[in-house]
């Protein structure tokens, strides 16, 4: 979920996981950024969740973005999940805090 945020939620999830090595459920909780439009609205700002640390807000206001700050967790983000099946055949998932969502395995 996310209309045009979509990818940009996909990619920052996959990034923070497969490149940073960040946990699977951490590159999903992290705070996350839109460029853009969102539903029903026409604004193009980049909008961040109020938990990004606000030398990060400053450096990207001084390179011209123009800023809209959003309420921690915002549904405005969108809703992500993720599963990683391991080569050792552990299957690992993550939910969004931003939604009602839950990961469940059966054995």
């Amino acid at each position: 979920m996310g209309g045009e945020g979509q990818p940009q939620t996909q990619a920052a999830v996959f990034a923070r996981y497969a490149w940073s090595g960040m946990a699977l459920q951490q590159a999903v909780t992290a705070p996350r950024w839109l460029l853009g439009r969102t539903w029903g609205s026409e604004s193009t700002t980049l909008k961040l969740e109020r938990r990004w640390d606000a030398g990060v807000v400053t450096a990207l206001q001084l390179v011209g973005h123009e800023i809209e700050l959003v309420e921690p967790f915002s549904e405005l983000m969108g809703h992500a999940g993720a599963i990683v099946r391991h080569a050792d055949g552990l299957v690992e998932g993550a939910a969004d805090p931003r939604s009602d969502g839950a990961v469940a395995a059966a054995l």
